[in-house]
């Protein structure tokens, strides 16, 4: 049988049987301004079998709050709106990785969490026809060459601790005023819930996402039970209940929460899979972990900055101790670095296209 890219990849995370393992080297605006093709030529000259993004079919509107963005050169300056105050958010833009960072976060205080729970109360999320015509215009176009997802944010947790409030000042706020954080992370959700409503009737994409960038570099095992697990279990079932799976971008440590993904809804797939050094969950850790989830990843950035020969030693050594190819997913979990040739990257490819699969 001779699958297209969306069937392997649909089969995959169905974990049903495939033709060859699906491959998908993630290749971002870095890596185009590196070697001066667009990423979809690249992908073409490949093989690959990659994840594109529709539009959401979705909009926001807010009645007493405003948002604003100014740009000034590599800096954004975020304005969160409210008749109780006014919080700043400042991001930079990095040209190497083609990527925004935040540099100063608008949750400092106390005070802080109440406006910002005050501007996600003023939050509502309507469907929006002329935005789902143009989802549907992008899933058409992109055809049988890629699997497909909608993006629908990051649950409470991740989302403040990674742009709202900072690590450290997030964690200590988190508990100083218990109450107050957990009324926002209850506002956040409402607000993602009503996407993933609207998106598990609307999208036309394959598959619904979250870029949840999971850690427990970042938060505790205890923490996800409590305030993630919950919330990603609701947007997982609403996912199956429209026959889609819900794919997690989770590209940090992972190996003690495995035991708890585990049980999260059949729906739902981990992406950006991540061994060490970078990460510390390899393939097997997964598979024997989740055996009914698919894992996407498998490398890391330092593995593609090997010799291709090293890179297909590597694969060969981690696939070789599955009990199973069901659900595995190559890709380079994190973006591939610039660094990495397209040409070892084809060669690689060719290596897992004639790979002896076991279902």
């Amino acid at each position: 049988m001779n699958m297209t890219p969306k069937e392997r990849i649909k089969s995959c995370i169905e974990m049903k049987s495939v033709d060859k393992l699906p491959f998908w080297p993630k290749l971002d605006g870095a890596y185009q301004n590196k070697w001066g093709k667009p990423v979809v030529e690249h992908h073409n000259y490949i093989g690959s079998d990659y994840i594109a993004w529709t539009n959401p079919s979705y909009k926001e509107i807010r009645k007493n709050t405003q948002y604003t963005e100014s740009y000034d050169g590599a800096e954004c300056r975020s304005e969160f709106i409210t008749p109780a105050g006014t919080l700043i958010m400042r991001k930079h833009f990095d040209s190497g990785s083609c990527a925004w960072h935040p540099t100063e976060h608008p949750i400092k205080t106390k005070q802080d969490i109440e406006i910002m729970t005050c501007w996600f109360k003023d939050t509502k999320i309507i469907y929006d026809k002329e935005l789902h015509e143009q989802s549907k215009n992008i899933y058409e176009s992109r055809g049988d060459s890629c699997f497909t997802v909608d993006d629908q944010g990051e649950s409470a947790l991740m989302y403040f601790i990674e742009w709202l409030a900072g690590i450290e000042q997030g964690h200590y706020l988190i508990e100083d005023y218990p109450s107050e954080t957990e009324a926002l992370f209850d506002e956040i959700h409402k607000v993602i819930l009503k996407k993933f409503e609207i998106s598990a009737e609307y999208s036309p994409a394959d598959s619904l996402h979250l870029t949840e960038n999971t850690s427990t570099s970042l938060i505790s095992p205890e923490q996800y039970i409590k305030y993630c697990f919950p919330h990603i279990k609701q947007y997982g079932e609403i996912a199956e209940q429209s026959g889609r799976k819900l794919i997690l971008h989770m590209c940090g440590h992972l190996k003690k929460l495995l035991p708890i993904l585990d049980k999260l809804p059949a729906s739902v797939s981990f992406e950006a899979f991540t061994p060490p050094t970078v990460g510390n969950t390899t393939l097997y850790d997964g598979r024997i972990s989740c055996p009914e989830k698919c894992l996407i990843g498998g490398t890391n950035a330092v593995v593609w900055m090997w010799t291709a020969n090293e890179i297909i030693a590597y694969l060969e050594e981690n696939l070789g101790v599955l009990p199973h190819h069901r659900g595995i997913f190559i890709s380079s979990a994190g973006v591939m670095p610039p660094i990495c040739t397209p040409e070892t990257i084809k060669r690689v490819k060719d290596w897992l296209d004639n790979y002896s699969v076991r279902f």
